[in-house]
This record gives C-alpha cells, sequence and structure tokens, in this order.
C-alpha cells in the first residue's frame, strides 16, 4: 500500500518507518524540513533505539516532500501525526491538525478515485468527524465520505519503547464510520495477531483518551498512598507488589516516585478535563490526579530542604533530567519544577542526562551541566529525577542522596539516602 504520513515526530516517524518494514511505500511530509532533510539522509528526526538502523533497512520503500498535495495524490491512505499542544485552559489546539487538513482537502481535488484520511493524533472525541472532516470537505469541494473516507487509528508508543510497541502491539484501535475505510485498514493490519477492535471514530478517540487517563490516575494513586506509607513507616513497593497480584488491579504503573511527565498523560489528562466541562461534566478523579502530580516533584524539593533549610549558595546535583529514560524528551519532565524551586532558592544546580542536557538547556541555560553522572556526585546533595540504567552502576559513597525514582545502587551505598515515598 502507497501510505503519505503527516508530521515527522515521535508518532509519525516510528509509523510511516515500521509500515515500511512491513512492504509498504512510505511518503512523509512535514513543515519542518530539517525533519525531512534527516530522514532522506537516512537518519531520525527523533531519538528512538532502533529506528536508525530501521530506517537505513527500508529506505528503498521512505521518501520525503515538502508537497503535501502531492503526496496525497500519490497514495492510498493519509495517516495524520501531527501535534495536538494544551491552550491555556488546558483543551486541546487543533491548528496543526486543521492546517493539515485543508492541504489534505486541496489534494483531494486532483483524486482519481477513493482516499482514506487517518487520524493518529490524539483529539477529543468528536473533532475528526467535526472540525476535521469540515476542513476537508471545504477545502476539497466534496462532500464527505464520496471520494474520501475518515477513521482514527489511536497510537499507544511509549517513548523509549515505541518501535516494539508498533510492531507488538497490546491493541489496536480501528475506528472508521465507512467501509471502505474499514477495509483498507483491516488489510493493512492484517498481519498483526493481537486483538483488534473494530469501533466507531468517537469511541477510538475516546479510548485513546480514557487508557491515557487511566494510567494517569493510577500512577497518582500509587504516589498517594506512597506518601502516606513513608510515614508510616511502610515501603510502598511492598505494598504494591500485594496490591498488584489481584488479576483486577495489575502490578504496571505501581511504581511510585514524582509523578509522570511527558508529551501525553499530562496534555490528555488536562484535554480530557476541559472536553468534559464543555459538555456540563466535571471530571473529580482527574482532577485529584493532576493536583497529586504536580506537588509530587515539589515532595522531593521539601525533603531536601528539610536537610538543608537554607540553600542559597549550596551546590545541589540533579541526575536526571528527560522525563523517562531512553529519550532525550523533556516536555512536562518532574525535574522542570524541582529545579525552579532550587533556583527561586537561590541553589546552584549541576545537572547530568545521557540524552536529555541539550534540550533541558533550552529551559535552563543559567545552570551547569555535567560531563558525567559521576561530576554531579560530589554536590552538597543529589537528586535523583529520572531512573537511568546507568545511575544503577554508580557509587554513591559519601553522597547525600534524595531518591524520587528508586535507584537501587543510591540506597546502598550513599552516605545518607531518602526516598519520596520510601
Amino acid at each position: 500500500m502507497k501510505i503519505s504520513i503527516v508530521g515527522c515526530g515521535y508518532v509519525g516517524t516510528v509509523t510511516g518507518v515500521c509500515f515500511a518494514d512491513f512492504g509498504h511505500d512510505i511518503i512523509f511530509y512535514d513543515i519542518d524540513g530539517k525533519k525531512l532533510d534527516l530522514l532522506a539522509r537516512g537518519e531520525a528526526p527523533i531519538y528512538e533505539p532502533s529506528l536508525d538502523g530501521l530506517i537505513r533497512k527500508n529506505r528503498e520503500h521512505l521518501v520525503t516532500t515538502p508537497d503535501l498535495t502531492a503526496a496525497v495524490r500519490d497514495t492510498d491512505i493519509t495517516f495524520v501525526c501531527v501535534g495536538t499542544p494544551s491552550r491555556q485552559d488546558g483543551s486541546i489546539d487543533l491548528a496543526y491538525i486543521l492546517s493539515a487538513g485543508a492541504t489534505i482537502g486541496e489534494g483531494l481535488q486532483e483524486m482519481p478515485g477513493f482516499h482514506s484520511i487517518i487520524v493518529k493524533s490524539t483529539v477529543f472525541p468528536g473533532s475528526t468527524e467535526g472540525p476535521v472532516r469540515s476542513v476537508i470537505e471545504q477545502e476539497s469541494g466534496k462532500q464527505a465520505f464520496v471520494d474520501f473516507g475518515l477513521g482514527s487509528n489511536p497510537e499507544f508508543l511509549r517513548e523509549g519503547n515505541a518501535v516494539r510497541d508498533f510492531c507488538e502491539p497490546d491493541r489496536i484501535v480501528l475506528g472508521t464510520g465507512d467501509t471502505r475505510t474499514a477495509r483498507m485498514l483491516g488489510n493493512l493490519y492484517a498481519s498483526f495477531t493481537c486483538p483488534k477492535i473494530e469501533t466507531s471514530i468517537r469511541t477510538a478517540e475516546m479510548i485513546k483518551y480514557a487508557s491515557n487517563a487511566f494510567l494517569a490516575t493510577k500512577i497518582s494513586f500509587a504516589n498517594e498512598i506512597g506518601n502516606l506509607a513513608k510515614k508510616l513507616g511502610i515501603d510502598s513497593e511492598e505494598v504494591f507488589a500485594g496490591v498488584g497480584l489481584d488479576s483486577r488491579i495489575g502490578p504496571a504503573f505501581f511504581r511510585t516516585g514524582i509523578g509522570f511527565g511527558g508529551s501525553c498523560f499530562p496534555k490528555d489528562v488536562r484535554a480530557l478535563i476541559a472536553g468534559a466541562g464543555g459538555h456540563g461534566e466535571d471530571l473529580h478523579v482527574l482532577h485529584a490526579a493532576l493536583r497529586v502530580n504536580e506537588d509530587q516533584p515539589l515532595r522531593l524539593f521539601r525533603l531536601i530542604q528539610a536537610r538543608i533549610p537554607d540553600l542559597k549558595g549550596r551546590r545541589i546535583g540533579i541526575l536526571g533530567l528527560a522525563f523517562k529514560p531512553d529519550t532525550d524528551d523533556v516536555r512536562e519532565s518532574r525535574a522542570i519544577p524541582i529545579v525552579r524551586a532550587l533556583l527561586d532558592a537561590g541553589a546552584d544546580i549541576i545537572a547530568y542526562d545521557p540524552l536529555a542536557m541539550e534540550n533541558f538547556a533550552a529551559l535552563f541555560p543559567q545552570i551547569d551541566y555535567a560531563p558525567s553522572a559521576r561530576a554531579v556526585l560530589s554536590a552538597d546533595a543529589v537528586l535523583i529525577t529520572t531512573e537511568w540504567e546507568e545511575f544503577e552502576h554508580l557509587d554513591y559513597s559519601g553522597a547525600t542522596v534524595i531518591d524520587g525514582r528508586r535507584i537501587a545502587a543510591a540506597s546502598r551505598t550513599a552516605e545518607i539516602y531518602e526516598g519520596v515515598c520510601w
């Protein structure tokens, strides 16, 4: 099948490259010419383990273009994988997806046959069949589902594990509004053996939001119980080892610490809350999940403040800047509020991350960045904010460590050690 991919971020690049590995021909489009240049040279425009090798392996199936209308005309199906950032009130901003939809609509004007447009971007239920459909129809001059079809195929990709998640998914959700698009998506995913949910577009959109909202809530629940367990002298890890054995609950996402970040969970929970508010529903549980998550990293700050009441001029080390290991992404990183609080208190900061220092420096150019993790350990105290495997191989002897991610090596070897929930 010939597939056009709109947007070469995490979702678009991984989707296109993995489809190419299944033998499909891919045309990439992005408004950022640098991303297209990298892909044309056989390099990934994002950091994701194993992706560069997969691009090199499938270069004959991968082309790039700065002309989206031509890409639409030359392919059978288009996947829209652009960002849907948050507005000030938490609702999603559809500007990028509507801009892409308008250009796709222009490309449909010269289409000789049927074309399917599939939204992989995370959008509030009703967006694809509402504003996205309207802008495509307006620019194409055609009626919906006559010469083109719409669908929702949400992604469930974890940064750092996205290639495997695409190739070996837990489930595939196929939301469609017409039989031809349903057939096309069915054929595209025919070789996948995981459960496939064939449903309406709105339901597919809601499955994505509900999935992320539940996982975010599970993390906040674990942290809230972990905060109490710490005060009671109970190890939260043992608690959730027992809780997770219940088949109705499961063990995933019960790792207590300083909360969730990244490009999905915070944004999607806020968007679901804002969207629900527009329909007269107040999602109390999700409001609480966000409040817990916003306070959790500040608990780490309060622990260091309890040990060093006057932080002015004190050298504080930060280990980990990415929102999670195996990525250079710092969006909503839990290190951000911690660094802000330390700077407000007058601390001097030295930080290290294997991949994310350049991105973090764009936010905080005033702090020092270390050449190695070991160089951070000479600080007056060290805060661990990302659970990189590298940090498990350090000797923390002589260091004061306040740990937000449960690094076992630190608990064994640090001179003074305390965990945020343990």
